[in-house]
């Protein structure tokens, strides 16, 4: 029998608190998952229902102000309440993240020869000539043509796509454990999104990572990750095998999301509107004490609103948040 794989990656009851004009209020609320060596997954959901904070809760970048509990583990080490310090010796060494705009994640005044070299020597020990190498290697091995020349150049020297591969050089140079890609493809053509996808899968595949992907576009999760999560007003409403999820699309809100894709041609042939959810996402002060979607969802009865339904097992390891699952509405 094959031994169950251990969880390189552990997060339990994750809440994040923020501070706003209206008081504290709860961003995440009650975050459980696993993530094993060589596994994929991925978190979905519009803008605002906490995936980024997540990431960033989980690389200890949070903004100041913000609260967290609950517990987060990597390999067995408690991340939550752990001293800048010890931060610094994780961050861009164990555990690294692939930025959602690679302007903003790259420094404009120095080199990228620099910036790809500069974990290299801080978390390696490498002399400058140990590290020149390693980053023309790791630049040559993500797609930048003659990386030994262009060591010198800076980011605005370069085209979108390569500065999100120069990123994804720098994420990877130490050989994190753990990768974390918040919306890697959404400043890049059709294109340059399948070439940037199909590399990352490739240095998670040969290097043994653990990959988080994080993004809104439904197409990308389907093809890069094994398992889901969906994400709505902080919560996890739905989660399991990718294959499963996306075939069964269990929860009302998930539902919704595959709804509301855009299809060429499906608007010319059917001469119908593309299908919206109803209403807007509430702000983070004003969502239901019970299920986060109560009221956008076209289900919603007043028991949505008592409480926050438990995970319902569906099989396989898929799970939804809703108490009108077997409900023929």
């Amino acid at each position: 029998m094959d031994k169950v794989q251990a969880a390189l990656l552990e997060v339990r009851d994750l809440r994040i608190a923020l501070s706003t004009r209206r008081g504290s209020v709860e961003a995440v609320r009650g975050m459980d998952f696993t993530l094993a060596r060589g596994e994929t997954l991925g978190l979905i959901g519009e803008s605002g229902s906490g995936k980024s904070l997540t990431a960033l809760a989980l690389m200890g970048l949070l903004p100041d102000g913000a609260q967290v509990t609950g517990s987060i583990r990597l390999d067995g080490q408690e991340l939550v309440g752990l001293a800048d310090a010890q931060w610094c010796r994780l961050r861009g060494n164990r555990m690294a993240m692939v930025f959602q705009e690679p302007m903003t994640a790259l420094n404009p005044v120095h080199p990228i020869g620099r910036q790809v070299a500069e974990p290299l020597r801080l978390h390696r020990g490498l002399s400058a000539r140990q590290a020149r190498a390693e980053a023309i290697a790791l630049l040559e091995r993500v797609g930048i043509q003659r990386a030994a020349e262009r060591l010198g150049a800076y980011p605005h020297q370069f085209s979108g796509g390569q500065r999100q591969r120069i990123t994804i050089a720098m994420a990877l140079a130490c050989g994190p454990d753990l990768l974390i890609a918040d919306e890697p493809t959404t400043a890049l053509d059709v294109t340059l999104q399948q070439q940037v996808l199909e590399l990352i899968q490739a240095l998670v595949a040969e290097r043994g990572m653990a990959l988080l992907l994080i993004s809104h576009d439904l197409a990308v999760i389907a093809g890069a990750v094994q398992r889901t999560l969906v994400m709505y007003g902080g919560t996890v409403v739905e989660q399991g095998p990718t294959r499963a999820v996306f075939s069964r699309l269990a929860h009302p809100y998930t539902q919704g999301l595959f709804a509301a894709r855009p299809q060429l041609g499906a608007g010319r042939v059917s001469g119908l509107r593309l299908p919206t959810i109803a209403g807007t996402v509430p702000e983070l002060a004003d969502l239901p004490p019970g299920c986060p979607f109560a009221g956008r969802c076209p289900r919603t009865i007043a028991q949505c609103n008592a409480a926050l339904p438990p995970p319902v097992a569906l099989g396989e390891g898929h799970t939804a948040r809703c108490i009108r699952l077997g409900d023929n509405v």
